[in-house]
């Protein structure tokens, strides 16, 4: 079989991560039969939150960047499908491989699919059920354009099979005959490999914030459900300072720019309060070792991302999410996960249960053996070995 050419479409940060388990996976073993480019839309364009990845993890830099930056959603979108459509035509790979759920991943699956070049969606068939959601709707959109859909847990398998695709499709496989696989979670097989890189790379940000090992609370909000709403971003961090004083823990929070502007713009009183409450950290956005460390040595995550609920597993920390729903269901069945919105009684209550009842939870592998990354290129090379 000749080589074949992959495109892989990125523009956020966890994508950027998630494309790394893939490269590695070609640079270990598949080099000799699959060549990779990379499109980075720029949907993300502040080095803190995409550059520095590149140099920090020692990932390819990107082949082209369309450096879209910040737009309301239709716009942002339109300007990646034209940049997209135009490296397809020039490149012409025999697939595009979409992570996951941004606006970057529509505008990939939209571009490829509407010219024909095979879609492979990794992070296939993840629902939160809530269609007003923007993510929920390029999840859906994404994989009814794709050719091979990569689904992480079984869960996100069912969901597949709900809305008609069919496991026992046969090759050859196509948009109008989807393949879908069970895979387990390449955010596990990067886990694994960045977790001892972390502690060699970044063991003194422990020191920096004046934080001790399973002592610090690791709290991050991003989403604009909970940073545009000033209620809502108000109960949440209101109900931080109360919890912190009351079981005299640190909160590390890394916050994103959008939580900032929105403290500084409505809630400066607020805002006052958190920076001189000695347990608070309020820090920049911090690189992905970085993150890895935090989530690895804290003692409980509250968060309202997606990806960070899923690493908490990884790293067996119980979890308090901000938000009414989630796509990892398997977490909340578990009981490692808990949906609380921004309510602080929901808040306080499920910090209080985790703070009593660590050691009596249970962590199962729900994402796979570490392997996914290969699992997935094999299934890939085969698909063209048969059309």
């Amino acid at each position: 079989m000749s080589r074949i050419k992959l495109l892989n479409i990125v523009g956020a940060r966890p994508q950027i991560i998630k494309s790394s388990a893939i490269s590695r996976a070609i640079r270990q073993s598949f080099s000799d039969k699959i060549d990779e480019l990379t499109i980075h839309t720029g949907q993300h364009y502040d080095k803190e939150l995409s550059e520095v990845f590149f140099d920090e993890l020692e990932i390819h830099r990107p082949d082209f960047n369309l450096g879209v930056g910040s737009a309301l959603h239709g716009r942002q979108t339109s300007m990646m499908i034209g940049g997209i459509e135009d490296v397809l035509l020039q490149e012409k790979p025999d697939g595009v491989l979409l992570y996951g759920d941004t606006n970057s991943t529509l505008a990939g699956a939209i571009a490829s699919s509407k010219l024909h070049f095979p879609v492979i969606h990794i992070e296939a068939g993840l629902r939160s059920f809530n269609k007003t959601m923007p993510e929920e709707l390029n999840r859906i959109m994404s994989d009814h354009a794709s050719t091979l859909l990569f689904a992480p847990t079984n869960a996100a398998f069912k969901n597949l099979i709900n809305e008609g695709f069919r496991p026992e499709n046969s090759p050859p496989y196509s948009i109008n005959n989807p393949k879908i696989y069970l895979t387990g979670d390449i955010m596990y097989d990067n886990s694994l490999f960045f977790a001892g890189l972390s502690e060699k790379k970044k063991a003194g940000l422990m020191d920096d914030l004046r934080i001790g090992r399973d002592n610090f609370i690791l709290a991050t909000i991003h989403r604009d459900i909970n940073t545009d709403d000033r209620s809502r971003l108000e109960n949440i961090l209101t109900t931080f300072i109360s919890l912190a004083d009351e079981f005299s823990v640190p909160f590390v929070m890394p916050f994103h720019p959008r939580t900032i502007n929105s403290l500084k713009s409505g809630l400066q009183a607020l805002y006052s309060d958190l920076r001189n409450n000695k347990f608070m950290r309020i820090i920049p956005p911090v690189s992905f070792l970085e993150m890895t460390l935090l989530e690895k040595n804290c003692k409980m995550i509250v968060t309202d991302s997606g990806g960070v609920q899923k690493e908490s597993h990884f790293f067996r920390k119980p979890c308090i999410v901000l938000r009414k729903e989630t796509e990892w269901i398997e977490l909340v069945t578990n009981g490692t996960v808990k949906l609380v919105d921004a309510s602080p009684e929901l808040i306080k209550a499920e910090f209080a249960g985790f703070s009593q009842n660590c050691s009596d939870l249970d962590y199962p592998g729900f994402y796979g053996d570490g392997k996914t990354a290969d699992f997935i290129l094999k299934e890939i090379l085969f698909l063209f070995e048969n059309n």
